[in-house]
Parts: structure tokens; sequence; C-alpha cells
């Protein structure tokens, strides 16, 4: 296998496990935590009862939507980082093994 290529697969399987990390729970605390930071904003412009009107509802929503995308950024951004450095853990680990059996190999004909 060439070089570098374990450590594009370990991007792929990072990424998809922060995929599926997010799913199960970044996906609920990010539009938690993005409502309650869309709530304190309307509160802070429109008073802390929040009405039923129009504006401070789409603050809300907005901040949920934001939240949502910063946790599946996190979760999938963290997983393909983690992956990639495996991968070239790995990758790095085979490769510097390979050249230590070709320096023994040359030591033993030199012999």
């Amino acid at each position: 296998m060439r070089r570098g290529e374990i450590a594009k697969k370990g991007l792929y399987l990072g990424t998809g496990a922060g995929l599926v990390f997010f799913a199960l729970t970044g996906l609920l605390s990010g539009s938690f935590i993005g409502g309650v930071i869309g709530l304190k904003v309307a509160g802070g412009i429109f008073g802390t009862p929040v009405g039923v009107q129009l504006l401070p509802r789409l603050i809300v929503a907005a901040s949920m939507v934001l939240g949502v995308m910063a946790a599946g950024f996190i979760f999938v951004g963290g997983g393909a980082i983690w992956g990639w450095l495996a991968g070239h853990v790995i990758d790095a680990l085979r490769h510097s093994k390979g050249e230590i059996t070709d320096l023994a190999v040359e030591h033993k004909k030199s012999i």
C-alpha cells in the first residue's frame, strides 16, 4: 500500500464516526444550546418574557440553526482530524517497520 493511503482511509473513517456521533448526541444538544443563546439574545433585545412576535422567533430559530451547524462542524471536523492523525500514526509505524526490516536485510548481506 502506498504511503498516505491509510491516512486517507482514517480520514474517511473518522468523518463517518464523527457524523454518527453528531447524529446521536450533537444534533439535540446543538439545537438546545443554540435555542438558549437565542432566547438570551431575544430577551436582551425585546425584554425578558419573549413574546410571540415574529422577530424574536426568527432570532431563536437562527441561533438554533447556528448551534446545530457549530455542533456538526465540531463533531465531524474533530472526528476527521482524529481519524487522519490515527491513519498517519499507523502509516508511519508501518513504513518505519519496513525500513528497519530493509536495513536488517542489507546488514546481513554485508556480513
